[in-house]
């Protein structure tokens, strides 16, 4: 059987088509060397080890967005996927990420800690607390040298001065970081004076490679922020950084001086909206002093609120009628009675037996008793004769005649 004969065209196509297909993503971890930027912008280096060399090219718009120059000597960990080019009938590697090879070990230890704290709930929007509106004291964890702490410190001067600051210093890079970022958490947490105690907490601290954030990476430090009682703000790096710190805080700031920003009010918003709410209030008091005075006009004018004044005038009136109808009505008494005592004394006095005896009659009195009969006299009788104007004894000397 008689083999095919292929064009070198043929041959380099089927050669391509089969590499490409083959290995459509990889991740390869080489020393760079021979590396140069063309003026077009584009990147053409080799990726080498102890026993091969691979040709690799960054693209233009990949190389503008690279964090850091590449150099040769340095190992690197490069993405991309493998092409034939068939004009010089070698492969090269088209990378789409190329990060340094110890940045790459953290990258691959950020996304496994990312996705075990996600499925603990660490990053859930619902357990992140609010920001106190105003707080008195912020507690900031980070280094006390550099610009981070200086700007701060500026940034809470000029918008709410009032604030009280309480620093805990702490190495904010290296292998001691973690655990005095820890440690000044827990320490302001345990803090039980209510006038010492940080009613928010910021850590912080300036740009850096990934390798110079790693402590706010770090599985100690989630859980710190995590379960700290008190709101905390993470202002990790420049705003394009973004660490295991800043998806656990209960805010994020995209540098410290945004923190700052953030954290507390500013001074002149708050003086404007005093004024404007005294000012308002002044308002509403006289709006409500205008409205009592024309509520107590209406009261005044109203019959409801007149009426008890008119009763009582109409009692007064009453009570006038009934004191001189009763002294009328006493008055008249007075009268009649005196009228019919005087017609009871001219009776009484006409039978008075006085004016009797005046008239030249005597009354006869035996033994203290007045004698109506001359039966009841008899002889010896001693009797007593009374006149008008005296008395006299007597003795009957003769039988009573019929």
């Amino acid at each position: 059987m008689s083999t095919a004969i292929l064009s070198v065209s043929e041959l380099t196509r089927h050669i391509k088509n089969e590499l490409e297909s083959l290995f459509p993503r990889v991740s390869v971890r080489g020393e760079i060397s021979n590396c140069k930027r063309h003026n077009s912008g584009h990147i053409y280096l080799t990726l080498k080890d102890e026993g091969a060399q691979i040709p690799a090219v960054i693209w233009k718009h990949l190389a503008g967005r690279l964090a850091a120059d590449l150099r040769d000597g340095q190992t690197v960990v490069a993405e991309g996927r493998l092409e034939v080019y068939p004009p010089s009938g070698r492969y090269q590697l088209i990378c789409t990420s190329v990060t340094d090879a110890g940045e790459g070990a953290l990258q691959q230890a950020f996304a496994l800690l990312l996705q075990k704290l996600s499925k603990a709930g660490y990053f859930s929007a619902e357990r992140k607390r609010a920001m106190p509106k105003i707080p008195k004291t912020i507690g900031i964890i980070t280094s006390p040298t550099g610009a981070v702490i200086e700007d701060m410190g500026n940034t809470f001067h000029r918008r709410f001065p009032a604030v009280s600051l309480r620093l805990f210093p702490v190495r904010v890079q290296g292998t001691e970081a973690a655990e005095e970022i820890c440690s000044a958490i827990r320490y302001f947490n345990n803090i039980r004076e209510p006038d010492l105690r940080p009613d928010l907490l910021i850590v912080a601290r300036g740009g850096g490679s990934m390798e110079d954030l790693q402590p706010f990476n770090e599985e100690i430090v989630a859980d710190a922020i995590y379960n700290s009682h008190i709101p905390v703000i993470s202002a990790v790096g420049h705003e394009t950084d973004i660490t295991i710190a800043d998806m656990v805080a209960d805010l994020r700031a995209g540098t410290p001086s945004i923190a700052a920003e953030l954290a507390v009010p500013d001074r002149s918003e708050l003086l404007r909206m005093i004024e404007n709410l005294q000012n308002r209030q002044g308002t509403l008091l006289q709006a409500k002093l205008a409205g009592a005075e024309l509520e107590i006009d209406s009261l005044r004018n109203s019959y409801a609120f007149n009426r008890p004044l008119l009763h009582m005038k109409q009692c007064d009136d009453l009570l006038a009628n009934l004191e001189r109808q009763m002294e009328q009505s006493v008055r008249t008494g007075y009268l009649q009675t005196a009228q019919r005592y005087l017609s009871a004394r001219q009776h009484l006095s006409l039978l008075d037996y006085r004016k009797t005896l005046a008239r030249g009659y005597a009354l006869v009195k035996k033994e203290g008793a007045v004698v109506t009969s001359a039966q009841c006299l008899h002889l010896q009788d001693r009797t007593e004769l009374l006149f008008h104007d005296g008395s006299v004894t007597a003795v009957v000397t003769e039988p009573v005649r019929s």
